[in-house]
């Protein structure tokens, strides 16, 4: 087994529960990790004989294009929607962080992790 990353994809979107985030939006930044087999692409170098991590990327950009109030929300329709989408994946995680939430004082980020194994 390998583990294929995504690493902090970032996309400009519009979730949250405040109408101005809503309206304005904010930086978002997704990681995914998925335990998959390579060893048939390892020895082919054939993009057929593994997970084509593009696919990967629109699923996570449609549906970080989707607002909503929670980013729990929308990291369990990424986890389960590249589960349902990608039959070679045996175990995801799915890292969603909000950059700079309005929580009144200075935050970095808060972050939504998921895991999700068949």
């Amino acid at each position: 087994m390998s583990k294929i990353s995504l690493e902090n994809m970032e996309f400009y979107a519009f979730h949250g529960v405040l109408e101005h985030e809503k309206q304005i939006g904010n930086t978002y930044l997704v990681s995914i990790v998925m335990d998959i087999d390579t060893a048939k692409a390892g020895k082919s170098d054939d993009l057929e004989d593994t997970l084509n991590y593009q696919l990967v990327y629109d699923v996570v950009k449609k549906e970080m294009n989707i607002p909503s109030k929670l980013i729990e929300h929308v990291g369990q329709r990424i986890t389960d929607t590249l589960f349902e989408s990608f039959s070679q994946i045996n175990e995801l995680t799915v890292r969603l962080s909000k950059l700079n939430p309005p929580l009144g004082a200075k935050v970095e980020k808060v972050t939504i992790e998921l895991f999700k194994c068949r």
